[in-house]
């Protein structure tokens, strides 16, 4: 058993007199799909030569918190129905949710996937088939969830957004749901211990093979604008899975929201988890990775803050290894196994690496200040952040009110400066 952390106070000495902050506003891009049932609608006549009638369809579904996903998820089902078909959800995760069906299966009902709302069965399992060797990659077997691969077609309904961990010309997308996300925890052992470094360039060739062996019937691809709002959905026939899963990644980095302050000394981030991004906190925002790539691009950050986590992360506590300081309250939130399989299955166990743990948010911020030399409540750039997924608002130090006022998709939304407050237990309210 892993024994709790025992709070300790920082004293007195070691706290810090903190600057004043601005909120300031953050601009993208928002085009937004607005009528989903239409699009999907649409998107869907390109596949009516197929006959439906009657056939069961797995739709495969991840443990992301894709905020755009639900209506889409709603409308491939409606359209499904509607000719005949008999759809029915798969959880499509890899390792997630502790590995095991019931996990996987309840975080899919925490997004509002259950069977009540959709009114289609959830069938969950970890058992799985597998498909083969893929030519030309040194024995690299493929799997498939077993209760998919025997339906008579899958739908794969994936977000497209660059990876946490590694980059290619396929990041995360249609061919990865394929591979580790349908391959369930076996599948996402097998190809994670090649390393993240090799993934790029696997994604396509394991695609296929699986792509070969399954009954796709065609992928649902997600695209987000800078606001977490539907920008592009696609319906991918099978032929035209790598093609189009490329070429989309390459709209979605273009769309990705960033913090556009440039250097900072410290980043709080409010909370971490896996719905907000597979690495609990998105490095293509913060340009740190578990993985230790150097392959991100980030602002310059001397120390970062994590506070807490979600609640729809169900305790998995991934990515707070790439934190400098956290605090009890995420401690005590920490389920370790999920956080456990998840890392070591994936190949990165320096995500769920323990940083310096605060008894509270006050302590967090003051042992960071004292880890940048110099540093005081005159000249530090601070920036604090709800996740990396929402970014429209954000506060920034005083020191750093200049380079917002100078920044043309930058906004400070004070006249004033403002204190930031703590109750009496030291911790921060909403940002």
């Amino acid at each position: 058993m892993i024994p709790s952390i025992i709070p300790i106070p920082l004293p007195e000495g070691l706290a810090v007199p903190l600057p004043k902050f601005y909120r300031a506003e953050q601009r993208f891009n928002a085009e937004e799909v607005t009528d989903v049932p239409g699009a999907v609608a649409a998107e869907f006549a390109k596949f009516t030569g197929v006959d439906l009638n009657g056939k069961s369809v797995a739709v495969a579904v991840g443990s992301r918190g894709i905020r755009s996903q639900p209506p889409v998820v709603h409308a491939v089902v409606e359209e499904l129905k509607k000719v005949g078909a008999k759809p029915f959800l798969v959880p499509a995760m890899g390792s997630h949710g502790g590995g095991t069906p019931e996990g996987q299966a309840g975080i899919l009902e925490d997004y509002g996937f259950s069977e009540e709302v959709l009114g289609i069965p959830l069938k969950s399992s970890m058992e799985v088939v597998e498909l083969g060797e893929v030519p030309g990659l040194d024995g690299l077997r493929v799997y498939c969830d077993k209760i998919a691969f025997e339906a008579d077609f899958i739908v794969p309904i994936n977000r497209v957004k660059p990876h946490t961990s590694f980059r290619g010309q396929w990041e995360s997308g249609l061919c990865k749901m394929l591979t580790i996300g349908l391959g369930k925890h076996t599948g996402a052992v097998e190809m994670h211990k090649r390393g993240m470094a090799v993934f790029g360039d696997l994604l396509a060739h394991t695609a296929r093979h699986i792509l070969d062996q399954t009954k796709v019937l065609f992928g649902v691809a997600i695209v987000e604008n800078g606001y977490e709002k539907l920008n592009h959905v696609e319906l991918v026939a099978p032929d035209d899975f790598v093609d189009r899963d490329a070429v989309l990644l390459e709209k979605a980095k273009s769309l990705i929201p960033q913090i556009l302050v440039k250097a900072m000394d410290i980043l709080i981030v409010d909370q971490i988890g896996k719905d907000i991004s597979g690495a609990g906190m998105d490095p293509n925002v913060t340009g740190r990775n578990a993985s230790r790539s150097n392959d991100f691009n980030g602002p310059e950050i001397k120390q970062i803050v994590v506070r807490d986590l979600t609640e729809g992360t169900h305790g998995n506590a991934t990515g707070m290894g790439v934190a400098d300081v956290t605090t009890q309250s995420l401690v005590r939130k920490m389920d370790w196994t999920k956080t456990y399989v998840n890392l070591v299955t994936a190949g990165v166990p320096a995500g769920a690496a323990l940083p310096l743990v605060a008894n509270n948010d006050r302590d967090a911020i003051s042992i960071a200040m004292r880890g940048v030399p110099m540093l005081t409540e005159h000249n530090a750039r601070l920036v604090r952040i709800e996740t990396t997924l929402d970014l429209g608002t954000i506060w920034v130090s005083e020191t750093l009110a200049d380079d917002v006022r100078a920044h043309p998709d930058m906004t400070l939304l004070d006249d004033a400066p403002f204190e930031m407050v703590f109750d009496d237990d030291g911790q921060l309210g909403h940002l």
